[in-house]
């Protein structure tokens, strides 16, 4: 199984949790060992691109999903296999959804990631039911991945002085609709 996580932001970001959890949920997920998936950070604008470019809808966004062989979870008995897809993550976006929810930017782009294997592998939430499937079985994967990771969580940080993209985006998107 290869999980493949690049940073393409200026955010220190230890690629290792994110490659230990996607394995980890695949395997909990009965997703074969011999299949890939990649797991990319952006920064805001161009996550805002894909988001317009897929879901016409305008600026950044939390996370988005790209299935390749659209897998679904396994039976028990023979695990699915093949390209599980790529997943992509602004960490600008999720700095702000975690300090609304009052936990740290490391706990939101790793529910963020379990969040986007589960589109890969079929869950969504377009209705109250799948909302309530999908964000349950999220919540689980993330609360007993924690529990088992042995010593203390790493952080992901903007380095000191690294300019608000974010921000920067929102502003300069904010004067061309005026």
């Amino acid at each position: 199984m290869s999980v493949e996580v690049t940073n393409e932001t200026s955010w220190n970001i230890d690629p290792k949790i994110f490659s230990d959890l996607g394995v980890w949920v695949m395997d909990q997920m009965r997703v074969s060992t011999q299949s890939d998936l990649s797991v990319i950070f952006s920064d805001p604008e161009p996550i805002a691109q894909l988001h317009m470019r897929w879901m016409s809808l305008e600026g950044p966004t939390d996370v988005m999903s790209f299935p390749m062989d659209e897998l679904r979870p396994g039976d028990g008995k023979t695990p699915v296999e093949g390209v599980l897809g790529d997943i992509v993550i602004c960490p600008y976006v999720a700095a702000q959804q975690a300090a609304a929810a009052g936990h740290s930017t490391m706990e939101e782009m790793l529910l963020l990631t379990i969040h986007g294997i589960l589109h890969l592998l079929g869950y969504d939430h377009v209705n109250a039911e799948q909302e309530r499937q999908m964000f349950g079985l999220q919540r689980q994967l993330l609360l007993t991945f924690l529990a088992l990771r042995p010593g203390a969580m790493p952080m992901a940080v903007l380095p000191e002085g690294s300019p608000d993209l974010l921000a920067q985006y929102d502003a300069s998107n904010k004067s061309r609709r005026h």
